[in-house]
């Protein structure tokens, strides 16, 4: 499967960012982290002063997808045989783990973004879009997801292609939760 030929890792790590801060204890309560915010760079930033936004989000993004696989499906039958916004196909996720240590030397590059994210202005869906993380395209089939009435989720595609559309999918499909009401997002593995 070639799947990572469609993905910007930035945008991704944009997408990522913006949903796991909107998912902290402070705004959706998806998560029970609070620091992507204001407080959380307080407590780390002593420690790594450079990098400690990227600190932040790491620990952030491994609750989220946790706490996504477990909404998901608890039995684990779905979540097995799915991806989410966190758990891409092993190729992507790979790129993405390798590209880390390139955010790390450009953090600078980043912190106007995880400044903004402290006190977003606006719900999910506008700050996605603000942000230049999704499109009015994006947007328009966002509208044509329905959730699923046999739980906390919402499909977003039979089977993921990789393409930039499914991830922003992936993305907005957080949108249809509400606080304290996590709705995970998720495509059947590719074909």
């Amino acid at each position: 499967m070639t799947t990572t030929s469609n993905i910007d890792l930035d945008l991704l790590l944009k997408r990522r960012l913006i949903v796991a801060r909107f998912g902290e204890m402070d705004l959706g309560r998806w998560w029970n982290t609070t620091q992507l915010g204001s407080d959380g760079a307080q407590v780390l930033k002593r420690g790594f002063p450079r990098t400690h936004f990227f600190a932040q989000a790491r620990s952030v993004f491994a609750v989220a997808s946790h706490r996504t696989s477990e909404r998901l499906d608890p039995l684990g039958d779905v979540a097995a045989t799915s991806v989410t916004l966190w758990r891409l196909p092993a190729e992507i996720e790979e790129q993405f783990d390798a590209r880390w240590e390139d955010w790390l030397d450009n953090a600078g590059n980043w912190s106007d973004l995880f400044l903004r994210l402290q006190r977003p202005q606006g719900d999910l869906v506008s700050v996605l879009l603000s942000e230049g993380a999704v499109s009015e395209a994006d947007l328009e089939a966002h509208s044509r997801l329905e959730r699923r009435v046999d739980g906390p989720r919402v499909r977003v595609a039979t089977a993921f292609a990789g393409s930039v559309s499914e991830v922003a999918q992936l993305a907005l499909g957080f949108a249809h939760g509400a606080p304290g009401e996590l709705v995970a997002p998720y495509a059947g593995l590719p074909k």
